[in-house]
């Protein structure tokens, strides 16, 4: 056998002095062997590392993979990075293996990730949507019996599974803290596009928060970023207004390093802050960041034991379960309004 090549079912049969079909039946357990010519094909498969393809199997007999499939739409996001993480050791205890790709909320790009766990019979299938996309595609695989579980935002065309975060309730309990210390001129910078679920239920819950605190929406404090760089532009651009806020509301992490960037540069620490979503040293800050905190842990494991439930024969209806957020005071969003002087 050549060196730089890997060693095939013939290799160990070769090895050993049986057939091809002998050495499967031995690494499969479906058919008769004695004792001898398995601790003999054990031992060749160990000398030559041999590594059975059991993906080609399991497409030949027709069964699953023991994969996981999951679609998250970035894998630098530290968000969907404890997601991922969470799934993956729940998952982990079923002898099921993960296989993780990134979609960049593109549905083109998540609709091939999709086709290619599917091609592999993956045992279950584990989607963040992209903003547009079509699940319908799906209905076959879900009638089948594949668990198909969307988290952070639901699916489109696919009655299944959702896991989201209380993002409205959320948001509005962090608008609500900054007005209680003051703040009338809140700003509010949400993710990018527009349509995307959670923006949409974040911008809900900022909106609901000033309708009942009597306080008018003002349509120039609410913009979009989809990065940190845009999200430092963002606020400078509030902050030039001619009535700026007094307040900011980060739509989601990433926006949060990009408002805190801009203000440490301008060195404005007049300005009250509250980010939906938790970020990496926040408490290192100064001051330290307040967040409407969600439980990406809590929304991989939920997934993932929902789809092993699904998998172990669960039948009952499609549902939705939302994660709870909690409202974390550090120091940024109790920065109290600025009092105006009379003249």
């Amino acid at each position: 056998m050549a060196a730089n090549r890997r060693p095939t079912l013939a290799d160990v049969a070769r090895e050993v002095g049986v057939s091809a079909k002998t050495v499967s039946r031995v690494l499969n357990e479906d058919g008769p062997a004695s004792a001898e010519t398995r601790k003999q094909v054990l031992a060749a498969v160990a000398k030559l590392g041999f590594q059975p393809n059991l993906m080609a199997r399991n497409i030949r007999v027709g069964g699953p993979d023991t994969t996981v499939g999951l679609v998250i739409p970035d894998l630098a996001n530290p968000f969907f990075g404890a997601v991922a993480r969470a799934i993956e050791d729940t998952v982990r205890e079923r002898g099921l293996t993960l296989l993780m790709g990134s979609s960049a909320d593109d549905p083109e790009r998540e609709r091939a990730l999709t086709d290619k766990f599917l091609a592999r019979r993956i045992s279950v299938l584990m989607v963040v949507p992209s903003v547009g996309a079509d699940h319908s595609h799906l209905k076959s695989h879900r009638a089948a019996g594949l668990p198909v579980v969307f988290l952070d935002r639901p699916g489109a065309g696919l009655p299944t599974d959702n896991v989201v975060s209380t993002n409205r309730t959320g948001s509005y309990d962090g608008v609500a803290h900054l007005i209680t210390h003051g703040h009338r001129r809140i700003g509010f910078i949400g993710d990018l596009p527009t349509k995307l679920y959670t923006r949409r239920e974040r911008l809900a819950g900022y909106r609901t928060a000033l309708q009942e605190a009597s306080i008018p929406a003002d349509r120039a404090l609410i913009t979009n970023a989809h990065d940190q760089h845009g999200a430092s532009i963002a606020t400078s651009q509030l902050l030039g207004l001619a009535d700026p806020p007094t307040a900011l509301f980060a739509g989601n992490n990433i926006v949060a390093l990009g408002i805190v960037t801009e203000l440490a540069r301008t060195g404005r620490k007049d300005v009250a802050v509250v980010a939906f979503d938790d970020v990496a040293l926040a408490e290192a800050l100064e001051p330290a960041l307040t967040v409407v905190a969600q439980n990406p842990e809590e929304i991989g494991r939920t997934a993932a034991t929902t789809a092993l439930a699904r998998l172990d024969g669960d039948r009952t209806r499609a549902r939705t379960i939302t994660v709870p957020t909690r409202l974390i005071i550090r120091g940024s969003g109790e920065r109290p309004a600025p009092v105006l002087q009379k003249a």
